[in-house]
């Protein structure tokens, strides 16, 4: 069953830091800020998402990537992270709906996450389906991690 692992949010900027619950609006997720809103945030990119599997499989290629430290706000276990695209929609707990509108962009800021800096390692044009997603936010409501995912 897929599920909500963890919740990450930070003042602005990597790395975001756990939560137990949290409240989505439109614009994001209650206490979390982006350092920079030419490339995250906005209706848009209001929630961003990572697989839990991906994390560990890049953890055993040696890079000390841990979930929050590239900045997603939901580390999501269970789904096969490959069939995930843009268009797609996402039940999250009870309350919560979301569609994925893009590929997350890497960028230097998350470089401390990899081996010798290699953020591209994430990049969706460089490796296909390794990256983080981002999602607008159809229905808002509350989360709470361990809560299960579903593609709608």
């Amino acid at each position: 069953m897929a599920h909500i692992f963890q919740i990450n949010i930070s003042d602005g900027g990597v790395p975001k830091l756990p939560v137990r619950e949290a409240l989505v609006t439109e614009n994001g997720i209650i206490g979390d800020r982006q350092r920079d809103l030419r490339y995250h945030g906005g209706v848009n990119r209001a929630v961003s998402l990572f697989s839990l599997e991906l994390i560990l499989a890049l953890q055993q290629e040696g890079h000390p990537i841990y979930s929050g430290s590239t900045g997603e706000n939901l580390t999501i276990a269970g789904l096969v992270w490959k069939e995930i695209q843009p268009g797609y929609r996402l039940s999250l707990g009870d309350e919560v709906m979301i569609e994925i509108t893009s590929y997350a962009g890497s960028c230097r800021h998350i470089a401390a996450s990899f081996v010798e800096n290699d953020f591209k390692r994430i990049s969706h044009k460089v490796n296909p389906h390794w990256s983080r997603l981002y999602a607008k936010v159809l229905q808002a409501g509350k989360l709470f991690v361990g809560q299960q995912v579903l593609v709608n």
